[in-house]
């Protein structure tokens, strides 16, 4: 049996400021932006065209919702972006204005670095071991 995750949700404030955030700074591609009327949008996002699982920019509705944004996790990274090249990837994320937390570091599993998204959403990004 193969199985994968198709998408994960991630609550955001806007649907145009979320695109262009990853799709500018992290360098993802725009998979889907298929408006459903009423205002919602199925948006989805992910690091390459190829990628099995994306990112399903979901605008908030609510104030229950827009209380989680940036912090859908409680504070804990929630997001792995794994990298077949850290220094490449870490240096253009840099040069692209994404905030990281704390200089790269070698860990037993890999290189990696956390960084926040633009709404404060903490990842992680990880070159595994080989």
């Amino acid at each position: 049996m193969h199985r994968t995750l198709g998408s994960l949700t991630l609550v955001v404030g806007d649907y145009d400021q979320a695109i262009a955030y990853y799709t500018q700074r992290l360098g993802f591609v725009l998979l889907d932006d298929v408006d459903l009327g009423s205002g919602k949008r199925w948006v989805r996002v992910a690091p390459s065209a190829q990628a099995e699982t994306a990112l399903l920019l979901a605008r908030a509705d609510g104030d229950a919702q827009s209380a989680r944004i940036g912090d859908q996790t409680g504070g804990r990274v929630g997001f792995f972006l794994h990298t077949d090249d850290f220094a490449r990837d870490h240096a253009a994320m840099l040069a692209h204005g994404v905030r990281f937390l704390e200089s790269p570091r070698a860990e037993t599993y890999g290189t990696v670095a956390v960084f926040e998204d633009l709404y404060g959403n903490r990842w992680d990004l990880l070159e595994p071991k080989a």
